[in-house]
């Protein structure tokens, strides 16, 4: 039996690492700063530890992990969302003893950074669009007469969050690109999105599952999906962990369009929606603790119910579109739900309602309360 620390915990994938860990008869702790962690109510835990913010908090943050690592005697590390920068330079820069199932902090931000990952992914079978960096003035107004031909974002963001897709000229006026806040403008794909989550070690894949959003927040995260098999993406990312010797989870976003042609959009070094595809008997736990490769054997359409309501719901009716949501939503698996475990409502209320709190401090959208302290946006980290 290993003992395993889940940091992020106010995530589902988190929930649903805790409970594949505790039925292959592993010890789960689980950590987050916030108080209402949603994967905090979970039977499958050994205990629940609050720690303190990691953005702008490194050493502090850094000391009440390697205190939790110590005291519960944990093997094993595992980020779930960004807060896996704040780790791996704990780990790599201030020297931290932590067990970071994690590659190093400086492949990370490689990878984290948009344009510079649009490099890296070149030569594996599935070449990103052209991407063009913008640090000034200057570069931004070189791509205003091909803007509705582009889409634009920032170097350092997730969940979509301000792009503009095929914007107008004058639309471009509101953007303002520097070095410590630099944009991409790249080519915009027709075509579905399709997404993947991955595990791997040393290089070599564990455990990969693609899947195609449904529904979204707004542009961003995916609310319901469905998996889907598509060679193209296994080579891609068995190329992409390969020469990069990863370790550990990796996802990606992609475009598919109708001549089969796919392209890599962006990467997400952590865990993402494909992951729920995985059943206690899939051996994914065994993969993670011992090696050896895991293979998904869920089907079907899946949400989280709550998040379908808040988000899907409204842009249902905003569309006219009530009759199909309604028939979407009955046939979509529940991905807070789990064979012996608790109900997770109150739990997801309770955390919802944090972040409600969070946002209505910050003056911010939900999205944005909700990683707003574990978000890495390219500055330096180092104490």
């Amino acid at each position: 039996m290993k003992t395993v620390l889940i940091t992020g915990a106010r995530a589902p994938v988190a929930l649903h690492w805790a409970r594949l860990l505790h039925m292959a008869g592993h010890r789960v702790i689980l950590a987050d700063s916030h108080r209402f962690a949603m994967a905090r109510a979970t039977r499958f835990k050994t205990t629940y530890v609050r720690l303190p913010q990691s953005r702008d908090r490194l050493a502090a943050y850094a000391r009440a992990v390697e205190r939790m690592v110590r005291e519960h005697g944990c093997d094993l590390v595992l980020p779930t969302c960004e807060e896996i920068f704040f780790l791996a330079a704990a780990r790599d820069q201030i020297g931290a003893e932590i067990p970071l199932v994690a590659p190093p902090f400086a492949l990370l931000a490689r990878v984290h950074d948009k344009y510079c990952f649009a490099v890296m992914a070149r030569g594996f079978g599935a070449d990103p669009p052209k991407t063009t960096l913008l640090v000034d003035a200057s570069d931004l107004d070189a791509c205003r007469t091909a803007s509705e031909e582009l889409v634009f974002k920032p170097v350092w963001s997730r969940f979509a969050e301000r792009v503009l897709i095929k914007p107008r000229s004058s639309d471009l006026d509101r953007l303002l690109p520097s070095p410590t806040d630099p944009w991409v403008a790249q080519t915009f794909l027709p075509g579905e999105e399709l997404c993947c989550w991955a595990l791997a070690k040393d290089g070599k894949i564990q455990a990969l599952q693609a899947y195609r959003p449904l529904y979204r927040a707004g542009k961003g995260a995916s609310l319901a999906f469905e998996p889907v098999a598509n060679q193209q993406i296994h080579r891609f990312v068995a190329g992409f962990v390969a020469a990069n010797a990863w370790t550990g989870q990796i996802s990606f976003d992609f475009r598919h369009d109708a001549q089969g042609r796919l392209s890599v959009i962006e990467c997400n070094p952590r865990a993402t929606s494909g992951l729920h595809y995985f059943s206690a008997s899939d051996g994914l736990a065994e993969a993670l603790i011992a090696g050896g490769s895991a293979e998904a054997s869920l089907t079907g359409p899946m949400t989280l119910p709550l998040a379908m309501l808040c988000y899907g719901l409204p842009s249902a009716i905003r569309n006219r579109a009530l009759r199909q949501w309604f028939s979407d939503f009955g046939n979509m698996g529940d991905i807070a739900a789990w064979p012996g475990d608790r109900s997770m409502l109150q739990a997801q209320l309770q955390a919802l309602a944090e972040i409600v709190c969070i946002a209505a401090l910050r003056r911010t959208g939900l999205k944005a309360a909700a990683t707003a302290d574990i978000e890495w946006n390219g500055e330096p980290l180092g104490g």
